[in-house]
């Protein structure tokens, strides 16, 4: 199992790069065929319009700050892709960049994007990959806006709690997990039981991984009272981890997020690549 195409989001965001260079390694590492997506956003008459000026010259100046961003994204892209072996495309679509990825996730094995950048001066909704990951039923790699020192994947930390969520990630992550040098099962305030964790927690999973030829240990963790989330974080920099998997825990309602504790805090404080799935 492999990711066939890999779908990353390409606006003109000042670290697009960044994602833009993950999701190439990643593609040359799976064979896959890379899909760049940049979404023009529809012109909207301004708020303040009044009639007072020629509606021509606020679409002239919105037309010329579009081209600008397709321009700006293009030459990431290519300069991301230059010289690898690659199967690229540049895919160039109308409309709201969260319903844009939403929709061309669906035919994309793995998406890229990145997380949230509090200086960003785009109009890239805060919730971009929650709302996306939560929306579109596939695996999300969200990519540190402070970037990456190493490529994602040769030492990788898998959150364990026996949920539908963690297995949908586990499954997910398989492409990622095979390759890795070394996979550590998290398990955090374990509990055994019927619906859930077995005797010793992780153990199952850690042994349906290994049948897949994954190079897997278990560590079991106590947060007590403290944030999930951080200790997750916490563990991840005391392995030198490069990639987080876990599941994401939540729902949409009318674009109001609802997260559990632990995604708010990664999608928040990562330090390094999230693999997340719904």
């Amino acid at each position: 199992m492999t990711y066939k195409t890999i779908l990353v989001q390409c606006d003109a965001a000042k670290n697009v790069g960044r994602r833009l260079d993950v999701a190439a390694e990643l593609a040359q590492q799976q064979g896959a065929h890379l899909v760049a997506l940049h979404a023009r956003q529809p012109f909207q008459t301004p708020a303040f319009f009044d009639g007072g000026f020629p509606m021509d010259d606020f679409f002239k100046s919105y037309e010329a700050s579009a081209n600008a961003d397709l321009a700006t994204a293009t030459a990431a892209f290519e300069k991301a892709t230059k010289g690898r072996h690659l199967s690229t495309e540049l895919r160039v679509v109308d409309g709201f960049i969260d319903s844009e990825l939403t929709t061309h996730a669906r035919y994309a094995d793995l998406l890229v994007l990145g997380q949230t950048d509090p200086e960003n001066t785009l109009p890239t909704p805060a919730d971009l990959p929650e709302a996306v990951a939560l929306a579109s039923g596939r695996p999300v790699l969200v990519v540190p806006y402070i970037g990456v020192t190493t490529s994602p994947g040769k030492t990788v930390m898998l959150c364990w709690n026996a949920s539908r969520e963690s297995a949908h990630a586990a499954t997910a992550a398989l492409p990622l997990l095979k390759t890795a040098a070394k996979v550590i099962v998290l398990a955090i305030d374990a509990k055994s039981s019927p619906a859930g964790h077995g005797a010793e927690p992780g153990a199952d999973v850690a042994t349906w991984l290994a049948r897949h030829g994954v190079k897997v240990t278990v560590q079991r963790d106590v947060a007590a009272d403290a944030d999930v989330g951080a200790t997750i974080l916490s563990r991840a920099a005391d392995h030198a981890v490069d990639l987080i998997v876990m599941g994401l825990y939540g729902h949409s309602r009318m674009r109001e997020m609802v997260l559990g504790g632990a995604s708010r805090t990664l999608l928040a404080s990562m330090t390094v690549p999230v693999l997340m799935v719904h």
